[in-house]
Parts: C-alpha cells; sequence; structure tokens
C-alpha cells in the first residue's frame, strides 16, 4: 500500500517539478526579451520594435494553432472585450518599451513586479472582496520598495521612471479582465486576439517610423524579441498546464536575478545598494502578495509582458 502511494505520487511531483521548471525557463526568456528590447530601443523606432514583437507573435501563433483548432479558433462570446485585453495589453508593451529604452533592465523588472501588489486593491474595488491587514502590510512594503528604486527627489530621479508605474496600471486592468475572460473563453482564442489586435495598431504607425536597417545585428535582435516572446508564453501554458499556480506563483520573481543578470551582461550595469534593497523588498512582499491571492482564490497572476 505504502510503495503504491509512493508511485503514485512520483508522476505528480514529476509534474511539478516540470511545471517549475518551464516556468523559470519563460522568465528567462523574458528577461532575455526585455534585454534585447533595451538594446534594440536604442537604434530601433520603438513603434517599429513594437510591431516586430506583434507580428512575430501573432502568426507564429496562427501558425501552430489554426490548423489544429481550424475556424473555431476565432469563436467569442465577447468580441468586444478580447479586442479592449489587445488594446490594454499593446499599451503594457508600449509601456514596456519606452521604459526599458531609459531604464536598466533590473530596476524595470522590479517595479513592474508590483503589478500583483495593484491587483489586490484592484480586485478589492472591482469584486468587493476583504483586504487582510496583513496583505495592505505587503502592499504597502512593496511599493515602499518601489520609492526606494525610484528616489523622487533624489539625483538619480527622472521622470522617465514613472513609465513603469502606467505600465503597472495597465498591466493590472489587463490581468482582472484576463480573469474574467478565462472562465468562459478558450486561453487560445484569447492569445490569437491579442497578438493580432497588438499587429493590426500597430501597423497603422509603421509607415511614419519605418527605418531602414543596415545591420544584420538589428534583425537578429528583432528576431530573438520576437521568439523570446513567443516561446516565453508558450512556455508559460505548458508550466502552468502541468503545475498548480499557488505552486509557481513565488518562481515568477526569478525574472528580478534573470533581469539583473542581462543588464550586467548587455551594458555592465550593476544596481546600486539601495536599488538591490528595494528590489529584494518588492520580491519578498510580491512573491507573499501573490501567494496570498492565489491560496485565496482571487485572480491569476502572469508575469509582467514586453
Amino acid at each position: 500500500m505504502g510503495s503504491a502511494a509512493k508511485a503514485a505520487t512520483h508522476p505528480a511531483a514529476n509534474r511539478k517539478l516540470a511545471g517549475i521548471a518551464l516556468l523559470v525557463a519563460a522568465v528567462a526568456c523574458f528577461a532575455v526579451l526585455d534585454t534585447t528590447t533595451k538594446f534594440i530601443s536604442l537604434s530601433v523606432p520603438v513603434l517599429m520594435a513594437l510591431w516586430f514583437r506583434y507580428a512575430f507573435q501573432a502568426i507564429a501563433t496562427t501558425v501552430a494553432v489554426l490548423p489544429k483548432r481550424g475556424w473555431a479558433l476565432l469563436q467569442t462570446a465577447h468580441p468586444k472585450f478580447q479586442c479592449l485585453r489587445g488594446v490594454l495589453l499593446l499599451t503594457t508593451s508600449l509601456l514596456a518599451f519606452f521604459s526599458l529604452k531609459y531604464m536598466p533592465v533590473g530596476e524595470f523588472t522590479a517595479i513592474v513586479m508590483i503589478t500583483p501588489l495593484l491587483i489586490t486593491l484592484l480586485a478589492s474595488i472591482t469584486l468587493g472582496e476583504q483586504v487582510s491587514v496583513l496583505r495592505w502590510a505587503l502592499v504597502i512594503g512593496g511599493f515602499a520598495g518601489t520609492l526606494v528604486i525610484i528616489r523622487p527627489g533624489g539625483e538619480r530621479f527622472d521622470w522617465t521612471m514613472l513609465l513603469p508605474l502606467g505600465l503597472v496600471v495597465s498591466h493590472a486592468w489587463f490581468q482582472i479582465l484576463t480573469s474574467r475572460l478565462a472562465r468562459t473563453e478558450d486561453p487560445f482564442t484569447m492569445q490569437f486576439y491579442t497578438g493580432w489586435v497588438g499587429t493590426l495598431i500597430a501597423s497603422l504607425a509603421l509607415p511614419f517610423v519605418w527605418t531602414s536597417l543596415d545591420s544584420w545585428t538589428l534583425w537578429a535582435s528583432l528576431f530573438l524579441m520576437g521568439l523570446m516572446g513567443t516561446v516565453g508564453h508558450f512556455m508559460m501554458i505548458l508550466a502552468y498546464a502541468r503545475a498548480p499556480v499557488s505552486t509557481l506563483t513565488p518562481f515568477l520573481y526569478a525574472q528580478i536575478g534573470f533581469a539583473m543578470l542581462g543588464g550586467w551582461l548587455a551594458f555592465s550595469h550593476v544596481p546600486d545598494h539601495l536599488s538591490m534593497l528595494g528590489m529584494g523588498m518588492i520580491a519578498v512582499c510580491g512573491a507573499a502578495g501573490a501567494w496570498l491571492a492565489v491560496r485565496e482564490s482571487r485572480v491569476t497572476l502572469q508575469p509582467p509582458e514586453s
């Protein structure tokens, strides 16, 4: 009986470990995406780079999913909300691209990781849920960590450091809407509409911002950016299919470490002591707050996207 129980638990444990490994690989892809985005933003117009990022993901998703699902992939009961979700994610990505143009990758990633904490407040407002004293303490701690990084009034403060805060707001509403649609909509249908809404809107600006690229390095970077975004999202889907959200949520904050590594390797940037303190505060408070949110069945949490 004991050996049979152990045999039964091994597959479940292995699936959880596989889910964790896939999630860590996914956030590593997102860190590479952000680092590459910062590199590209120094030479390529932001809207042009944004178009490449969305077009790659939209085409890849269509090629991979449409042959299997057929035209049923396009069926949705909420086309307006699907479009709104696409607009919110495009806004999030646009703010991410501009933020990364001016900010180090590690500090940017840490600030946007307060998104789950903001979702706590939005869920309380929109769903009428009670927020415990502990959760309020975690929210305050996370925002305090953000202030330590931004340091309003300090010598290093610049208005561009506020861009990630706008991203946090737009992405929080995106996740709230996602959690509502996920109750009735196919996740692949949601992914399909999100990619193509972003691509079509970005296409409107493309003729005005298009710039010829003579360097193969920039073309390779654009390809890498699209590939990392697509592969990262695909790994996220596989991870959540293998392990519960409560198990995976704390590992989302590994993205901060990968982002710091990317910033160091690509730009030789190392956060100062205060920034490291703020990043640590956000990681601890955010991971604890996100774990509580999942345990209390509030909303499904995902990492911020670029």
